[in-house]
């Protein structure tokens, strides 16, 4: 069966959660994760559940377990904690879950996001993969950078991935 084919497959509204990772957004100034919600609401995605959570390692790491023994919820995305300084942590919260890694998703992501702002993209540790049958996505905080990847990566795949992950 070919890609167009496993493509054709999936299932047309993907049921996500959302966090955003921050230890200074509130709900009233979260951009990112509104656009992430948007983005996936345009689509006919349903927004099963949305947190933010402070910058720590423990509390990133239980909601995703939590989250991950939700049934109702076939991808969890993430926004912010992916750059390189000492409060940066959704990736060493969450990598340790991952079954597999997509590990062409942030390639793919970090090449789109040097076509936009050049060298500065190499410090963006964004990363996907798959637990359970489940897809994590952990993206930068950034509003650019969110919508550069709902648009160019996450939508155009998510209901392929989901069905991918779960068979």
């Amino acid at each position: 069966m070919g890609y167009q084919e496993h493509k054709s497959k999936a299932h047309a509204s993907i049921s996500c959660a959302i966090i955003t990772v921050s230890d200074t957004r509130t709900e009233e100034d979260d951009v990112s994760g509104r656009i992430i919600r948007q983005k996936l609401e345009e689509k006919a995605h349903k927004i099963v559940s949305s947190y933010i959570l402070k910058d720590n390692v423990t509390l990133i790491r239980d909601k995703v377990q939590q989250l991950l023994g939700n049934g109702g919820i076939q991808v969890i995305i993430t926004n912010g904690g992916t750059g390189i300084s000492k409060n940066d942590v959704t990736i060493e919260a969450i990598s340790p879950l991952l079954e597999k890694r997509l590990d062409g998703f942030g390639e793919v992501f970090r090449f789109l996001s040097y076509q936009e702002i050049g060298s500065g993209s190499i410090m963006s540790r964004v990363m996907a993969g798959t637990t359970g049958g489940k897809i994590i996505i952990c993206l930068p905080g950034s509003i650019d950078a969110v919508r550069l990847a709902m648009e160019n990566l996450i939508l155009p795949e998510i209901s392929h991935m989901v069905w991918e992950a779960a068979r």
